[in-house]
C-alpha cells in the first residue's frame, strides 16, 4: 500500500510500529474480524521488516540475546543460532506480514497524533517521492482514526545521561544503538558504560580487540535465576506498579540481572566484567571517578566481588581518580519512543502515563500503547499486542 493513496483517508485503527507487539495486535484485529487494508493500517517507520532487530549489530545471535517470543499464529521455525538476529527476525517477520496479508505502509515515519474532534489526524513524513511543487521538503501525509495503537517501542529513543563536561570529550562516543563491528574499536581503550546484559555482550566481545574498562552505577547485579518466562514474569511485576500510577518506567537494568553462565563468569575472574564505579565527570582526554558503590542488597559489591573470583586488584577506582581513554560507549538504555503522542496531553506531572490497565490509557480510550511499561520485552509485547487488539476492537464496536 501507497502512504500518498492514504493521504486523508481514514480508518477505524491506525497501528504505529510494525515490531512484535505491532504485529501481534495487528493480527488479534483481524482475528475479531477487522480487515487490514480497510478497518486498520499498520504503517511502520523502518525500510523493510524486523522492527528494531533489523537494525541490531551482526554478531548478535538469538543464542546470545534473551530470546524472541513467537507470533501468534505462527510461531517462528527454530532459528540457527549462528545466524545475525538481524536477519532472522527481519525474515521470521516479512514472511508474517505476507501470511496474513497486513501489506505494512513504510517507509512511514508518524511525527505527530492530534486530536481532531471526536477522531484522530496522524501526520505521517512525506511519503516516497512527495514533494510540494513549490518547496523542495517533503509534504506530509495525514490519516485520520479512530483509535490509535501505538506500538513504537523504544530503539528510537536511546537515553545517554548527562556526565559534566560530556560536551568537552575529543575522542568517540557512541550509544548501543550505534554499535557496527569490533574492529572499529580496535587498538583503542573503551569505556563501557551501563550495566545491563548489552554491557557485559559488548565487553567481552571488544576486549578480543581493545584495552576495556567497565563503569556502572550500582554493583552489577550477577544473579542465579534463571532467564525463563518466569524471569521474565517477574521484571514485569517490578515495572508495572510504577506504570499503573502514571510513573514514568524503571530501567529494565534495575530489574532483569546478569545470569551466571560460565563465560560471564570467567569475564570476572579475568578482570573484564568487574566494575570500576562510576565517574562524575567528563574531560577532553577521559573521566573522573567519583565516590565508589559498596556493598548493597541489590547487587554485589566489594565483599561479594570475592564470591565470583575477583581479583582484589580490581575494586572499583576510588574517587578522584582520573583515567584516558579513546572512546566512551554508552549502553545506557532507551526510553519510550512517545514523542508522536505529545499532542494528546497524555503525560502526568511524574513524567508516565497513567493507564486502566496494561494497555489502555486513562485520558483518553482512543489511545492504546502497546508494549510500554511493564510489556516493554519479548515476553511481554505478544500479549500486549493481543491486550491492546482486543481492547480496540470491543472499543470501536461501542464497548468500554
Amino acid at each position: 500500500m501507497d502512504l500518498d493513496s492514504l493521504n486523508h483517508r481514514h480508518f477505524p485503527a491506525v497501528i504505529i510500529g510494525a515490531g512484535q507487539a505491532g504485529l501481534a495486535a495487528g493480527h488479534e484485529l483481524a482475528r475479531r474480524g477487522f480487515t487490514p487494508g480497510t478497518d486498520f493500517i499498520i504503517v511502520d517507520a523502518n525500510d523493510g521488516p524486523g522492527g528494531a532487530w533489523r537494525h541490531r549489530w551482526d554478531s548478535l545471535t538469538l543464542g546470545k540475546a534473551h530470546g524472541i517470543a513467537d507470533l501468534p499464529g505462527m510461531p517462528m521455525q527454530r532459528p540457527d543460532p549462528d545466524v545475525p538476529a538481524s536477519q532472522l527476525v527481519a525474515e521470521y517477520y516479512g514472511e508474517y506480514e505476507r501470511e496474513f496479508a497486513f501489506n505494512v505502509v513504510r517507509p512511514a515515519q508518524v511525527t505527530s497524533v492530534a486530536p481532531e474532534g471526536d477522531q484522530l489526524a496522524i501526520t505521517v513524513a512525506g511519503g516516497a517521492g512527495r514533494r510540494d511543487e513549490k518547496k523542495a521538503t517533503p509534504t506530509n501525509v495525514v490519516i485520520g482514526a479512530d483509535a490509535v495503537l501505538s506500538a513504537t517501542g523504544t530503539w528510537a529513543n536511546p537515553h545517554i545521561p548527562f556526565v559534566p563536561g560530556i560536551g568537552e570529550f575529543k575522542g568517540r562516543q557512541l550509544h548501543t544503538k550505534g554499535y557496527t563491528r569490533k574492529e572499529d574499536f580496535a587498538g583503542l581503550r573503551t569505556l563501557v558504560v551501563g550495566g545491563g546484559l548489552s554491557a557485559v555482550q559488548f565487553l567481552l566481545e571488544l576486549a578480543q580487540v581493545t584495552d576495556t574498562v567497565w563503569a556502572t552505577r550500582r554493583p552489577p547485579n550477577f544473579t542465579a535465576r534463571e532467564f525463563g518466562t518466569n524471569w521474565g514474569l517477574a521484571v514485569e511485576d517490578a515495572v508495572r506498579e510504577r506504570t499503573f500510577h502514571g510513573q514514568a518506567p524503571a530501567s529494565v537494568v534495575r530489574t532483569t540481572g546478569i545470569p551466571q553462565r560460565p563465560e560471564y563468569l570467567q569475564g570476572v575472574a579475568d578482570g573484564t566484567l568487574v566494575s570500576r564505579g562510576m565517574f562524575d565527570r567528563i574531560t577532553r582526554t577521559g573521566v573522573v571517578f567519583g565516590k565508589p558503590f559498596s556493598d548493597t542488597a541489590d547487587g554485589l559489591g566489594p565483599s561479594s566481588h570475592a564470591k565470583l573470583q575477583v581479583p582484589e586488584s580490581w575494586n572499583p577506582y576510588p574517587a578522584g581518580t582520573s583515567i584516558d581513554v579513546d572512546v566512551i560507549f554508552w549502553n545506557t538504555g532507551f526510553r519510550h519512543a512517545l514523542r508522536h503522542l505529545a499532542p494528546m496531553k497524555l503525560r502526568e506531572p511524574g513524567g508516565g502515563i497513567l493507564m486502566r490497565d496494561e494497555v489502555r490509557v486513562r485520558k483518553d480510550p482512543r489511545v492504546f500503547l502497546v508494549g510500554y511499561g511493564s510489556t516493554a520485552s519479548t515476553v511481554g509485547a505478544t500479549r500486549a499486542g493481543r491486550q491492546a487488539g482486543r481492547a480496540a476492537a470491543a472499543y470501536l464496536r461501542g464497548g468500554d
